[in-house]
């Protein structure tokens, strides 16, 4: 796979089923270095064995949601100002129908139970920002006054200002007669204008205040829908959440989950009987007990309290994206476990069982009766959709071939025992031949994500450029049991980086093709912290790649838009246990040529964490270079501008040319 090659990472989102079974709609996404964006459509698929076929040609349509009678597709497109709209069409395809005209855009959306409304959240600008007043430029607006301990998202900006509201609008009928503009003409004298005819309904705003909402499920009687408030202005870091049902006519509202249970919500979803099921974690008395944060299923009858139902200590249902569907009186969740995301089914009584396992990433689900399909990735190809059978998922779609064609290489799995005997899981990937070749160490993010089995670009390009790339996922990492993953609250440095260490040492000896006397390191995120880390204790490697990383704890309180909880749970708050920790604290020690590379707009791991550290080992006089990507946030590597994208991979194989040739 070479870099320009992204084009063929196809995705395919969360699929949406009739209600009899019979086919589905979803949407793909892929970079498109021609619009140097994100594009995808709508697709639909007759099941069990029909040929998928395109509904839309939108640049950006997505997230398609069928309504409750299955004859019609509500989904998102951008408007001619790129804000997301929700448009509404036939299930057969034909024109779709503007529904709602947010501002600032919407951001998630619901049918309800009846098919008659639609529910969705949109972000309500201060009056004077964000192109409210035209011809007011950013630079011109007032300034902003905080008074909490957040401000600022990744991939957003300020947030205080444009908090998120519910809404709710009447769906509109896309095979009725359109809404037509009036023509304009000359009145008579004294003839009143007559009212201008409206796009579509009004919407009508069910929240307000300071708080931002989110979630739009509604109550199985269609009288309320379910939301959960987040309250910005702050003036300590809490991570708890409260489930609360707005009435759907705007009379009121009620709290079903309060704050006393220190519950942090991912997902909520409804039966059909009136019972309410949650993805949350437990955030402890502290209030921001996050670590490996024990995502489990919960349950809440009859509006009693909630009860858990999986066991948050071997499961983990805290994949990103990770939602909940429900089947009958049972609910359908993902399971992430050692590089796969498995599909469970739960019961109400806490019966679990494996619905799809095996070499797969479960992204995405949908079930009616007996019918379930999903949106998986696998070693050969970066997503699909399928149709699980028997345990079994078979392909209905054949994104993945583009992919194939390129050329893969498919990695081997090994496990290594750690110097304290603690088994370290990974993957290595080289290219065809004898070798000898030189070696590459990836380090993930996170530090709770995990390397899996679905296509990793970043692994592939390297080795068609002819390295052998060692990755796996040390203590600290998800799908490993809870314990695995808080193994280096407030002691990040320790086994995570002995475990990344005797995982390279187990590889490089069991492996003759591997050359262990030409070695570099690289990562992203956590991944760029521990590399920084790695090259400050071990100066064996011939050059390094400190990608994003927060490099220095120290500053991130007050930098970074998570700086209020993350790095106190991971490196604690004690200045010396800090230092302990800290990246920064030993760049003295680090002689290995470095690469620095960082986006301008990423507030998750703040740019000064970059320009701090490469003007380090500039004064010290180690060999650095930096590249900063402008306009870019801290998911460029998954999300960023596709030409971004390929520069970037074209000055990390420009960088290991220079510090690490595959020809000697």
């Amino acid at each position: 796979m070479r870099a320009r090659d992204i084009e063929s990472l196809i995705s395919v989102g969360r699929p949406s089923i009739a209600p009899d079974g019979s086919f589905a709609v979803f949407a793909t996404s892929r970079p498109d270095l021609g619009a140097n964006r994100a594009v995808g459509q709508v697709w639909r698929v007759d099941l069990p064995d029909g040929e998928p076929r395109r509904l839309t040609r939108g640049t950006a349509d997505s997230g398609p949601e069928l309504s409750p009678d299955g004859t019609r597709i509500a989904f998102l497109r951008a408007d001619a100002a790129r804000h997301a709209q929700v448009f509404v069409m036939p299930v057969d395809g034909g024109e779709a129908l503007q529904a709602t005209d947010a501002e600032t855009g919407v951001l998630a959306f619901s049918w309800s139970p009846d098919g008659a409304d639609l529910a969705y959240t949109a972000r309500v600008a201060e009056r004077g920002r964000y192109g409210t007043v035209d011809g007011l430029d950013a630079s011109d607006e007032a300034p902003r006054r905080i008074t909490g301990i957040r401000w600022h998202a990744n991939g957003l900006g300020y947030i205080a200002d444009r908090p998120a509201h519910l809404f709710r609008i009447a769906a509109p009928d896309p095979t009725s007669e359109p809404f037509y503009d009036a023509a304009p003409r000359v009145l008579a004298e004294g003839e009143e204008a007559a009212e201008t005819p409206r796009v579509a309904a009004s919407a009508v705003q069910l929240t307000d205040g300071p708080a931002s909402w989110s979630g739009t499920t509604w109550t199985a009687d269609g009288t309320e829908i379910l939301v959960i408030p987040d309250m910005i202005e702050t003036d300590s870091a809490d991570l708890r959440d409260r489930l609360v049902a707005v009435a759907a006519d705007g009379s009121g509202s009620r709290e079903l989950v309060g704050a006393e249970r220190s519950l942090s919500i991912d997902d909520v979803a409804v039966a059909p009987d009136g019972v309410v099921w949650l993805i949350a974690s437990d955030v402890g008395q502290s209030r921001v007990d996050f670590v490996a944060p024990g995502s489990a299923l919960w349950v809440l009858e009859n509006d009693g309290e909630p009860r858990r139902l999986t066991d948050p200590e071997t499961i983990d249902l805290g994949e990103p994206g990770s939602r909940i569907t429900v089947d009958g009186d049972d609910a359908v969740v993902q399971d992430r476990t050692r590089g796969r995301v498995r599909l469970l089914r739960v019961t109400r009584d806490a019966t679990v069982t494996e619905v799809l396992g095996g070499d797969v990433d479960v992204s995405g689900h949908a079930a009616s009766g007996d019918t379930l399909v999903v949106a998986v990735g696998t070693a050969d190809s970066f997503s699909d959709l399928a149709v699980v059978s028997d345990g079994e998922a078979r392909p209905v779609t054949s994104f993945g071939s583009a992919l194939r064609e390129a050329g893969l290489v498919e990695p081997r799995e090994i496990e290594i025992t750690a110097r304290d005997g603690y088994p370290v899981h990974g993957w290595v990937a080289a290219p065809e031949g004898e070798g000898p070749f030189p070696v590459l160490l990836q380090i993930h993010g996170g530090p709770y994500s995990s390397y899996g089995v679905r296509v990793f670009d970043e692994t592939q390009v390297l080795v068609d450029a002819g390295y052998a790339v060692v990755y796996c996922n040390p203590r600290g990492s998800a799908g490993y049991g809870r314990a695995h993953g808080r193994a280096i609250r407030q002691a990040m440095g320790t086994v995570d980086y002995t475990d990344i260490q005797d995982f390279l040492d187990g590889v490089l000896a069991a492996d003759s093709r591997l050359d262990g006397s030409r070695t570099g390191v690289m990562g992203g995120s956590y991944g760029g912290y521990m590399t920084a880390w790695t090259i400050a204790h071990d100066h064996r490697f011939a050059g390094a790649i400190v990608e994003r990383g927060m490099l220095d704890p120290a500053t991130f309180d007050g930098t970074s838009d998570i700086g209020s909880f993350f790095g106190h749970e991971y490196v604690g708050t004690d200045p010396a246990a800090i230092a302990r920790q800290s990246p920064m604290a030993v760049v003295g020690q680090v002689t290995t040529p470095t690469f620095v590379i960082h986006s301008e707009l990423d507030f998750r791991c703040p740019l000064e964490q970059a320009t701090r550290y490469y003007s380090a080992l500039k004064r010290q006089g180690t060999e650095a270079e930096m590249l900063i990507f402008p306009g870019e946030d801290h998911e460029l590597t998954r999300a960023g501008r596709p030409r971004h994208r390929v520069e970037r991979f074209e000055a990390i194989l420009d960088w290991w040319d220079r510090h690490l040739p595959v020809a000697q």
